[in-house]
């Protein structure tokens, strides 16, 4: 058995002996939304701890659980705390949650992140659907063996973000009245911030936003048949837009005014992808 899907076998086994709860949708919660969970009806949660050779996030403010429950009457699996490829794992530990969550019954995911405008028509505050990625500057999740378990050897990547999943988003949006952009998202290895003249690049290279996260999940999502959709907190302008320096506390602050909006309309989109459904 290849080594990546024997570990991801034992990890979702350690989950289902504490939980036979089947999720339908999943949902990864970025900078500022650590406290869905209220939204939530929770039926049992998880501590990565708990999990033997599951990766913890070890970044501040990132709880590291997994939550199972309702929200509205639709199932959810949530991941209260992401691991990033900063943190030293590697990216096929970075990604095991995302496969997991997948082997679990959840066959969509929604991503959710802060990050930094790079649009200079975006302000802090703003939220960002993805409607596509640039994952260059990143190491793919999928080198290596092939899990064929999991997907084919060179997945199609035309439409990571499932355009039926992106048009519920809009409609969401409409619904709550929440101003929503649209944008391409790129991802770096961080965690330092990027640099005035990197940022110049990558606006060059037609992103709109920039973090440190969500692709990676996205590449892996995608290459095991799941549906993908994703939303970005713009936190902070990014390096050289503004006469000011880059710091974690602006990005947290931004997150914090905007939560409960964000909270809102991520709930909007759950409950659209499963309408009939009740607990």
């Amino acid at each position: 058995m290849n080594e990546v899907y024997e570990k991801l076998q034992k990890c979702a086994a350690a989950v289902r002996a504490k939980t036979d709860f089947r999720p339908e949708v999943a949902l990864v919660l970025g900078s500022g939304l650590g406290e869905y969970a209220r939204n939530m009806d929770v039926k049992a949660q998880i501590a990565y701890s708990e999990i033997e050779g599951f990766p913890v996030s070890t970044v501040a403010g990132h709880d590291g659980r997994f939550l199972f429950g309702y929200v509205r009457g639709v199932p959810v699996v949530l991941m209260k705390g992401r691991v990033h490829f900063y943190e030293g794992y590697d990216m096929t530990d970075v990604v095991m949650p995302v496969r997991i969550m997948g082997l679990l019954g959840a066959d969509k995911l929604i991503l959710t992140n802060a990050a930094g405008g790079v649009n200079q028509d975006f302000a802090p505050g703003d939220l960002m659907m993805i409607t596509d990625h640039i994952s260059t500057f990143i190491k793919s999740p999928l080198i290596g063996p092939n899990v064929e378990e999991l997907g084919t050897r060179f997945p199609d990547m035309s439409h990571v973000y499932d355009p039926e999943l992106c048009e519920k988003i809009r409609q969401a949006a409409g619904r709550t009245g929440i101003k929503i952009r649209e944008g391409i998202y790129l991802q770096c290895t961080g965690p330092n911030y990027e640099t005035p003249a990197e940022i110049r690049m990558i606006r060059t290279l037609g992103a709109d936003a920039v973090g440190m996260s969500t692709v990676c999940e996205a590449i892996a999502a995608r290459h095991m048949g799941m549906r993908v959709c994703g939303i970005s907190c713009i936190t902070n302008m990014a390096a050289g837009i503004l006469d000011q320096p880059l710091n974690h506390r602006e990005v947290q602050e931004t997150a914090d005014r905007v939560k409960d909006s964000f909270e809102r309309l991520i709930t909007e989109v759950i409950v659209s992808l499963a309408p009939q459904r009740k607990p």
